[in-house]
């Protein structure tokens, strides 16, 4: 899925959210990853309105038979990762609750344009 950005079409960001609907010891009482990637697919479409990009979740324990996926589900694993973990562009930008701030950095870095507040 493309979008258009100024006179250019470019590939529309897909964010990671890799997790389990097995809380990690250290996320007790914090929001499960698929509530993450609820969340994070909402507040991004309400910033960034009318722009493409996708939200995919991950299950760390039963990932895709993608090799690139399935390798960083199991270092997410085997390196007891915080999750959810947040993967963008194959680099995690983020670990257990994600901050907004920073996701939106990540997206205007790649020419996406904010919805004023």
């Amino acid at each position: 899925m493309d979008r258009k950005v100024g006179n250019k079409m470019t590939e529309a960001v897909t964010i990671y959210v890799y997790g389990s609907s097995i809380p990690c010891a250290s996320c007790v009482g914090a929001p499960s990853s698929k509530e993450t990637e609820e969340w994070l697919r909402a507040a991004i479409r309400r910033k960034f309105p009318e722009q493409s990009f996708r939200v995919t979740y991950v299950d760390i324990f039963d990932p895709p038979n993608q090799q690139e996926t399935r390798q960083l589900a199991e270092k997410i694993v085997e390196e007891d990762y915080i999750y959810p973990v947040i993967v963008v562009d194959n680099e995690v930008v983020a670990e257990g609750n994600p901050r907004l701030k920073d996701i939106y950095a990540i997206m205007l870095d790649r020419g996406y344009i904010a919805q004023p507040s």
